[in-house]
């Protein structure tokens, strides 16, 4: 499975960006996509995720309200929505899979900057 992200940039606080996570190699429908982003000098944390089909869905305290992940499998895509962009927000952002049900993810995409200014 190959993974790629993008669709960062830099924004202004307030503001919106739609990350999108696509996928080829072979057919997720088994798998759980994640995005994860990481700030400079901090862990990398998992601030969404969801089932390929959509049945389950996971948002960070952090994102809850702010953020959206969605799907669409004839794509292979996935994307994250991300609205009210906060300074905080500011981070490589990259998606990752894992087979539902195991706890390591398996395939990680390229990261994708996002930079929100005050």
């Amino acid at each position: 499975v190959q993974l790629q992200a993008f669709g960062g940039g830099l924004v202004q606080a307030g503001g919106s960006l739609r990350l999108s996570c696509a996928a080829s190699g072979r057919t997720l429908s088994n798998y759980y996509i994640g995005w994860f982003r990481q700030a400079p000098g901090k862990e990398r944390q998992i601030v969404a995720g969801t089932t390929w089909r959509g049945e389950a869905t996971y948002y960070a305290d952090s994102v809850k309200g702010r953020f959206a992940i969605s799907r669409d499998n004839a794509r292979n895509t996935v994307y994250l929505r991300m609205n009210t962009l906060k300074p905080e927000d500011t981070a490589v952002y990259s998606c990752a899979a894992k087979l539902r049900g195991m706890r390591d993810y398996d395939y990680w995409g390229r990261g994708t900057q996002v930079t929100v200014s005050s």
